[in-house]
């Protein structure tokens, strides 16, 4: 009863400032206003403010409360590991056995030249700067180094 009452005056209180804001030639404004109030009323006729009073002052209801709140948090926790720690077990043991096999065929990787090019067996010549080669040492172990 009391929440209905409630509602009842804050619904009349918004009513009243959205015939403030219209005498004062902001129509818009006072007819988003007028919604807002008419809100409370609405929820009160249907019965949800009685609802929500009771659940408000159930312990057992704040206890279910509570409970969703673990698991929720119990979800998240969970998802954030599984993220740190780079997918699922199964993913990564996937990952791995997929590693161990060779994921690509050998010629997969060599670029497609042409029918002739892939009888030849040895790829085109390679560049004839050393320092390049260092290079792609250390991409390659640091691929490694991350399971790439």
């Amino acid at each position: 009863m009391i929440a209905e009452t409630v509602c009842s005056a804050v619904s009349a209180a918004g009513l009243g400032i959205a015939a403030v804001t219209a005498y004062r030639r902001r129509f818009l404004a006072a007819a988003r206003i007028a919604a807002y109030s008419l809100v409370p009323v609405g929820l009160a006729m249907t019965g949800i403010v009685g609802w929500l009073a009771d659940t408000a002052l159930s312990p057992t209801a704040w206890a279910g409360f509570g409970l969703l709140g673990a698991a929720w948090l119990l979800f998240a926790t969970t998802r954030a590991v599984e993220r740190r720690r780079g997918g699922t077990r199964k993913e990564r043991k996937e990952t791995t056995r997929t590693a161990e096999r060779g994921a690509m065929a050998p010629a997969a990787s060599a670029p497609s030249l042409g029918p002739a090019a892939r009888t030849s067996g040895r790829p085109a010549a390679k560049p004839a700067a050393s320092g390049s080669e260092d290079d792609f040492s250390d991409i390659e172990a640091i691929l490694k180094k991350h399971g790439i």
